[in-house]
């Protein structure tokens, strides 16, 4: 049986709404609900069932609400420092071991005098954690730079490498380095900033 225009539209509109019930990121999930939502009411119309078009049209209305709302939300940004080797510390990365390991399949943490680690709040609430430790006299070398699902909206990293750089330069600290393992972690490094040196060597100049 030949499937029509009409049909494929649906059955998208279906698939791109059942996607965005799979992500675990608010965000993520605003913006592929809204495309399903837009695909879905655009499909009722012109079949010419007016409730599921209006329908989806709400669905719409509410989800760019809520991007409006997330987006021109002035959040508060705190870090937290730990003491390498804290419990809770050691906790936080064994509860999210299995997510990590999507993003830093080599990390394995061995707590050290020399790390530099903090958790980042939002609000409050408890949004990652920064793991680094001195590389060079003037640079640092980042062991984990982690971000719970529900927050990977970028604004962790911008907040560590922008809102912080004054901060690390008062340190001492002229350069950050990392190691990127994963495409993800590859696009994160350059979004914030960092220049590609070899396969999977990223720098980020705070002098710039």
């Amino acid at each position: 049986m030949e499937i029509s225009i009409l049909q494929w539209i649906g059955y998208i509109a279906s698939i791109i709404i059942a996607i965005s019930m799979t992500v675990s990121s608010i965000l993520m999930f605003r913006w592929i609900n809204l495309l399903g939502a837009v695909t879905f009411s655009a499909y009722g119309f012109m079949i010419g069932a007016l409730p599921v078009g209006f329908l989806n049209l709400f669905i719409v209305l509410v989800d760019i609400y809520y991007l409006r709302s997330i987006y021109s939300k002035k959040e508060i940004f705190e870090i937290l420092h730990v003491k390498p080797g804290s419990q809770y510390l050691e906790r936080f990365l064994k509860f999210h071991e299995k997510d990590i390991r999507n993003f830093f399949p080599e990390f394995n943490y061995k707590p050290s005098q020399e790390d530099t680690a903090f958790f980042i709040l939002r609000d409050m609430a408890v949004a990652g954690i920064f793991i680094a430790h001195r590389h060079e006299v003037n640079s640092l070398m980042v062991t984990l730079d982690y971000v719970i699902p529900e927050y990977r909206d970028f604004k962790n990293g911008k907040f560590v490498f922008l809102s912080l750089r004054g901060q690390f330069i008062e340190d001492g600290i002229s350069k950050i380095i990392a190691q990127a393992q994963t495409e993800k972690h590859k696009k994160y490094l350059i979004k914030n900033g960092f220049v590609q040196m070899d396969d999977n060597h990223y720098e980020k100049s705070l002098a710039d």
